[in-house]
């Protein structure tokens, strides 16, 4: 598996494979709040300055993505003050790769590159219906942050906050 930054010409194909690896959540949330995640990780929001794209690319296929949002960034499109770490958006594995440890090698590459610009925390936030992501997320050590927590869509749904604090 390689991890690496994402090229240009990738940008159309990564974002219909987030609304791909986005689209088993879809029968269990109202349809209007599919209609904003759908809007939200397929926007160019990752071409914001200071943002990694990130990719895992096996035998030549792209089956993952990742965005690396810089601190003090706009990462939720207002819904969430500017934090003074890192945040991991939009980490995406094609269905047909779930479950391989992707996602779990591009946590960690948002992780080592975190740490290695000399931050100490990395946050992200997930939809409270992504029961097998925040499992991950708790697995790698990352904690619930309330206080950062945000309901997009006026529907009940809580987009819940996480942190990792890193140790050098």
């Amino acid at each position: 598996m390689i991890i690496r930054n994402a090229e240009k010409h990738e940008m159309e194909f990564l974002r219909q494979q987030r609304i791909e690896a986005y689209t088993s959540h879809r029968d269990s949330i109202p349809d209007d709040h599919w209609k904003g995640l759908k809007k939200a990780i397929s926007s160019d929001a990752d071409q914001q300055t200071g943002v990694d794209l990130i990719v895992a690319e096996v035998g030549g296929d792209l089956l993952g993505s990742v965005a690396l949002f810089p601190p003090q960034s706009d990462a939720y499109e207002g819904n969430v003050e500017e934090l003074e770490y890192p945040e991991i958006r939009m980490l995406a594995v094609a269905p047909e790769a779930q479950g391989k440890g992707i996602a779990s090698r591009l946590i960690e590459e948002c992780i080592n590159r975190t740490k290695d610009k000399g931050y100490t925390a990395i946050g992200l936030h997930t939809g409270e219906f992504m029961k097998d992501a925040m499992r991950l997320y708790e697995r790698f050590g990352f904690k619930r942050m309330p206080k950062y927590d945000f309901v997009p869509a006026n529907d009940g749904i809580v987009v819940k906050a996480y942190r990792l604090i890193l140790k050098r």
